[in-house]
């Protein structure tokens, strides 16, 4: 594929999501509406009451609301924005919604993965690598990662880089414990310590977890072949088949995410603009997507803006 000036849409990696800052678009667009009934039905619950009354900023019920509002946001941009994506891909989290959006997954097997997927995440990590959280961290060039690899190798200290979100920003998995001292050598270097996720993800130390997810909640699902590429966050290969899509959900528990590397294959391919759909503070807005690409940030609060609509014909003949 490759197709001079064509568009991408990013499903971006998932962020808190404060259920009042959705709550009138899932109730109010009719495409999100659509996607809240079939989440309802598969659930066999209310997704909107459940995300209402939910602790926490990654609960079951928060992940599907994003997913859907994610999915939804996309069917708005094709109709109102004429949007038409040659390919489609999403950091970490979002590889569920380019699933789905892809033709890989029905809507219905989406929802069904990411709510299954959340509750093996949590039995996973409740009982194995108790005490890991990956810090991301900003303002660390390679050669100063590199330098701050070498230390904590050199104190015994077991660590992985799990994401690399531009080529001075970055995200680490390690012990808890050692995270104030990496805050404070980060600052030493010139870095910016940023937020501590719980639980970490995408690091070979989690094949178990890759394992489980494929048992309980994979393998149940079918995959079809996709009508719109997907391009994976961690090499940047062009994905047709739906079997390497299943493979590229699972590789998610124990691969990093190379957002450069992946942004630079739609290059390759004649990319040029991307509809990031969904609420997005990250990945559509650092400086290896915002200076190589036109960014269109596709979120509830665009989607529910009063839109003009043209001219009437015969109106405008007899003003």
């Amino acid at each position: 594929m490759e197709t001079e000036g064509a568009a991408a849409f990013v499903f971006p990696g998932m962020g808190p999501t404060a259920f009042a800052d959705v709550a009138k678009f899932m109730l109010l667009n009719p495409f999100a509406r659509e996607l809240v009934g079939i989440a309802d039905e598969t659930l066999g619950y209310s997704l909107v009451e459940r995300f209402h009354a939910a602790d926490g900023d990654y609960s079951e019920y928060a992940q599907v609301a994003f997913l859907v509002n994610c999915l939804a946001l996309a069917e708005w941009a094709r109709a109102n924005l004429d949007a038409e994506p040659a390919v489609c891909l999403g950091p970490s989290f979002g590889n569920k919604a380019a699933a789905v959006h892809s033709g890989a997954l029905s809507a219905a097997d989406g929802i069904r993965l990411t709510a299954e997927f959340a509750r093996c995440l949590d039995a996973y990590f409740a009982e194995e690598h108790a005490g890991l959280v990956t810090q991301s961290f900003a303002r660390v060039p390679a050669d100063r990662l590199r330098e701050l690899r070498e230390e904590l190798d050199e104190q015994g200290e077991w660590h992985d880089l799990t994401c690399t979100v531009d080529h001075d920003f970055h995200m680490l998995t390690l012990s808890e414990k050692r995270t104030e001292w990496l805050q404070s050598r980060l600052r030493g270097l010139g870095g910016l310590p940023l937020y501590i996720m719980r639980p970490p993800m995408h690091s070979a130390a989690f094949e178990g977890l890759r394992r489980k997810a494929a048992a309980e909640v994979i393998d149940k699902l079918t995959f079809a072949e996709p009508h719109t590429p997907v391009v994976s966050d961690h090499d940047g290969a062009l994905l047709t088949t739906g079997d390497a899509v299943r493979n590229l959900l699972l590789d998610g528990c124990v691969r990093r995410v190379d957002w450069p590397v992946a942004l630079g294959s739609l290059r390759e391919r004649g990319v040029r603009r991307l509809f990031v759909t969904g609420q997005d503070a990250l990945f559509g807005r650092v400086p290896v997507a915002t200076k190589n690409f036109a960014v269109t940030g596709v979120d509830p609060r665009l989607a529910m803006r009063p839109r003009r609509r043209p001219p009437n014909r015969r109106q405008g003949a007899t003003a």
